[in-house]
């Protein structure tokens, strides 16, 4: 398929304005006014607002998930993963992974039953991230890095609800102090579930 720069610039230009102003603060004259090409350069390529929202944040997602696989990858253990998993959000002020903060958190806060496909999917987007952090868990049990009597999916639930959090109040306050903070406080829980330290 041939690539279309156009609709690539459409959907890039309008993931910054959605996550930095929201969905229902952005309209289509601003997507124009940002991108520079004219109301039929957009609707040749989108029907409404709501098309270009889903390729955007999908978009966003793919960002978020090439920074999740390239902070973790050469890893060794389960805890450095997750570590790296917050770490690159420790600039959530000034330099998040998409400009403007956390996509999901952003598409979360506002998305509701008004926009039924972009909440769903924002809810399959939370699941398989919950559901990648679990699996790092896991892969820490079968290890024997971690114990045996962990639930896996509650501390996943838990360490994910913390990182969203945590970027909440960094850029509410504008303040990176919150996600150092999460940083250094998952560091000591996950050491708690650390095989090596229940047998000293």
């Amino acid at each position: 398929m041939k690539e279309d720069i156009t609709r690539d610039l459409i959907i890039q230009t309008s993931l910054k304005l959605f996550n930095k102003q929201g969905y229902n603060l952005t309209s289509i004259q601003d997507i124009m006014n940002a991108t520079g090409l004219p109301k039929g350069a957009i609707y040749r390529r989108f029907e409404n607002k709501n098309e270009i929202a889903i390729a955007s944040f999908n978009h966003s997602m793919e960002i978020v998930w090439e920074h999740y696989f390239k902070a973790t990858q050469f890893k060794a253990s389960a805890t450095d993963k997750l570590i790296a998993m917050f770490e690159i959000y420790q600039d959530a002020v000034y330099n998040p992974p998409v400009d403007g903060g956390c996509p999901l958190l952003n598409t979360a806060i506002e998305s509701d039953d008004g926009f039924q496909e972009l909440h769903e999917l924002a809810a399959k987007a939370h699941n398989q991230t919950l559901l990648f952090i679990q699996s790092i868990i896991e892969e820490g049990i079968s290890l024997q890095e971690f114990c045996q009597d962990i639930d896996s999916y509650s501390l996943a639930s838990f360490l994910f609800s913390t990182l969203e959090g945590a970027i909440m109040a960094s850029r509410l306050s504008l303040n990176n102090e919150h996600m150092l903070h999460s940083i250094r406080q998952i560091k000591i829980l996950l050491q708690t579930y650390s095989i090596k330290n229940q047998e000293v």
